[in-house]
């Protein structure tokens, strides 16, 4: 019986391992959304389902199985939902994963269509797409509170923390994840100039 090793080089370059941790963590946040829809947590629901949806597109359409976003930007989506899952910080969680969308958008334009983008550039785009979808967020947490009686939005005070909050959250993973690339150059990715004249 042969004993299978994966190394940290497998981890980081090898495809099939990137794809089957990506679909493991793909599932975590799946199975998170299932039981948020069975404990009634609908709008989490329904963002955690959203996040499965996005990170499974390149494999729907390309119907390879492999082609999956590097494993580390998914893992940090199963983080935020096995925070708030556990009751750690649900408004970090939050945080966490509207900008793990966001940066999931960016980095499939990136890897997967015809676009693209300086590293640079895609930090910053990273940031700004969090801040439209965290306005998205901010809309879909004012009707659940009107129309299901939850408690996501106490204070205009509090809302303007969270879009601050939430940016900054969005272009420090942007930026983390450029340093990722650059250093590592993942599956996943695809090798782009990364000085700022490249193009955008």
């Amino acid at each position: 019986m042969s004993l299978v090793v994966v190394t940290l080089e497998d981890l980081v370059h090898g495809q099939r391992a990137n794809a089957v941790i990506g679909w493991v963590l793909t599932g975590i946040v799946a199975l998170s959304a299932i039981w948020n829809g069975l404990t009634a947590a609908l709008l989490w629901c329904g963002l955690a389902l959203l996040v499965v949806v996005v990170a499974s597109l390149p494999a729907l359409a390309t119907r390879d199985w492999t082609a999956m976003l590097p494993w580390p930007v998914l893992s940090v989506a199963a983080i935020a939902v096995i925070a708030r899952g556990v009751g750690l910080s649900p408004e970090a969680a939050g945080y966490l994963i509207v900008a793990t969308l966001a940066l999931i958008v960016v980095v499939e334009l990136e890897v997967f269509t015809s676009i693209e983008l300086s590293r640079r550039f895609a930090v910053a785009f990273a940031g700004m797409t969090t801040m439209a979808l965290q306005a998205l967020w901010t809309v879909a947490q004012f009707y659940s509170d009107r129309w299901f009686g939850t408690a996501f939005l106490h204070s205009q005070t509090e809302l303007q923390q969270d879009i601050v909050v939430v940016t900054l959250v969005g272009f420090v993973l942007g930026g983390l994840f450029e340093w990722y690339l650059t250093r590592f150059e993942p599956a996943g990715s695809i090798g782009r100039a990364t000085n700022s004249t490249g193009p955008t």
